[in-house]
């Protein structure tokens, strides 16, 4: 597949003018560009127009008769505000640049077009925009349907074992154990249980057991008697007796001592829990979820687990995956962090571009899902703008889209084929786009020839693939943005 074939769709472009050399120009461009255009040379049926709903980007003639461009692109923004709005004019002045911009407009362009960048690069970057609060909202919408419990979200495959099991386990009083990898959400999975229980209205305790010494961690489950031990200076009711009635999540079960092992299997059993220090038992009706992240069935072949306890616990068994096997869920779940973090910190954030979604795609996650809520949290408080991008990923997700051959190649190995292909694709045209640059001293012209790509489509990939650069002026001075300044034929590499 060549580069001027891998392309994102293509948006709809409609385009209202009253002169027909314009409107048919204009179409000209953007048809080259690979967008579908409709051509309208009046507005009162442009305003017809504007009802598609495939209609992605409009392109609007401030001055024409019967009614003006500022009149149509109040009515879109009324029934389609979703659509970016360019306007043009022949007579531009700053008062009308401000009151388009005002009324919605995404930008302003004068005519005659300087060339035809102008056009296809303003439109670019429309679309680009469009198509990235259309993911959004997509992404938002899926987050409200039945893939989300609670803060557990997913639509992969094996997240949808996971919720239909937890569906059917919810309304039992059987033991759960959940396995999984550090950060994949195991107590979000043993909260999800007890608030689809009948239990749902009393208490959810949870504990983890490996930050607790083997005395205070006996302490803590079964409470104790006052002198017990030294600084038992009165009686203390314990985490099984304030859970009566409710569920006890009993996080990273493997670590708990022999001698706890023996005092939980009794819990389990007689449903009845001793204090530390006392004589008599007391009755209590608590469900038990466990969770461990170590293989307890080889710790029971080992001798470090009970194996009476083993089977106690292992009634009913959830294996969370780990967050590198359910790539699919990555786009969700970011942007479901996305939405929190921008709210909590009060950002306007309401996006991921596609280069740090493609990277966030390809990271191995060894910290699974929690991981991937710091990186989120991270991006959105160094983000300056309203998409996440790239650059406000740590390095070393950085490093899965940047980054170049065998090391690449095993970053992908996690994923399906086809996944991996289309990025890996990505990958190595960003690369070329680059190398050519380089190896022409940055001219786009040069680099546009060499690759045998017409060059306002050369400069089109270097916008898409988001390859760093700057225009440059004809006295070496650098432009004040990136490939704004359409007359510039030097691009520097950083």
């Amino acid at each position: 597949m060549s580069i001027t074939q891998q392309t994102t769709k293509k948006a709809k472009v409609l385009v209202v003018d009253d002169d027909k050399i314009v409107l048919r120009a204009a179409s000209e461009i953007l048809s080259r560009e690979g967008y579908t255009v409709v051509s309208i040379d009046d507005a009162v049926e442009g305003l017809a127009a504007a009802k598609d709903p495939s209609i992605d980007v409009a392109v609007l003639d401030i001055k024409m008769p019967n009614l003006s461009g500022m009149d149509l692109l109040k009515a879109f923004k009324q029934s389609r505000a979703d659509v970016e709005v360019i306007m043009m004019t022949a007579f531009a002045t700053v008062e009308t640049a401000v009151e388009a911009v005002k009324a919605g407009a995404y930008d302003y362009l004068t005519k005659p077009f300087e060339n035809i960048d102008v056009l296809s690069l303003a439109v670019a970057r429309a679309a680009e925009k469009k198509a990235l609060r259309d993911r959004t909202r997509v992404l938002e919408e899926a987050l409200n349907v039945k893939h989300q419990f609670e803060d557990l979200v997913g639509q992969s495959q094996q997240m949808r074992s996971v919720f239909k099991l937890v569906e059917t386990v919810s309304y039992s009083t059987a033991t759960v154990l959940i396995q999984g990898e550090s950060g994949t959400g195991k107590e979000l999975v043993a909260r999800a249980i007890h608030f689809r229980s009948p239990r749902k209205d009393k208490p959810f305790v949870a504990v983890n057991c490996s930050a607790l010494t083997d005395t205070l961690l006996e302490s803590e489950l079964f409470g104790h008697m006052k002198g017990s031990f030294t600084g038992a200076t009165a009686n203390k009711k314990g985490l099984f007796e304030a859970a009566d009635g409710g569920t006890i999540f009993l996080d990273e079960i493997g670590d708990i001592p022999p001698a706890t092992q023996v005092r939980l299997l009794r819990v389990l059993q007689e449903g009845e829990v001793k204090r530390v220090g006392a004589n008599d038992t007391i009755k209590v009706d608590v469900r038990v979820i466990a969770a461990t992240n170590v293989d307890l069935a080889k710790a029971k072949e080992t001798g470090k687990f009970r194996e009476d306890l083993f089977y106690r616990l292992n009634v009913i068994s959830v294996q969370l995956p780990p967050l590198r096997d359910r790539p699919e869920d990555i786009p969700l779940l970011a942007s479901h962090f996305l939405k929190i973090y921008a709210q909590k910190i009060g950002k306007k954030v309401t996006g991921i571009s596609t280069g740090a979604m493609e990277a966030l795609t390809t990271a191995r996650w060894v910290g699974n899902v929690r991981e991937l809520e710091n990186v989120i949290e991270r991006a959105v408080v160094l983000n300056a703008t309203d998409a996440i991008e790239v650059d406000d990923l740590p390095a070393e997700i950085r490093s899965n889209q940047k980054g170049g051959g065998e090391v690449e190649l095993y970053s992908l190995a996690h994923l399906p084929y086809a996944q991996a292909k289309k990025l890996a694709m990505r990958a190595f045209e960003r690369r070329y786009l680059s190398a050519l640059l380089d190896k022409s001293s940055g001219n786009v012209s040069s680099a546009a020839r060499a690759a045998g790509v017409d060059r306002s489509n050369f400069r089109r990939l270097l916008k898409q693939y988001e390859v760093a650069g700057r225009t440059m002026k004809k006295d070496g001075s650098a432009a004040n943005d990136d490939f704004d300044d359409v007359d510039g034929d030097e691009l520097a590499m950083p």
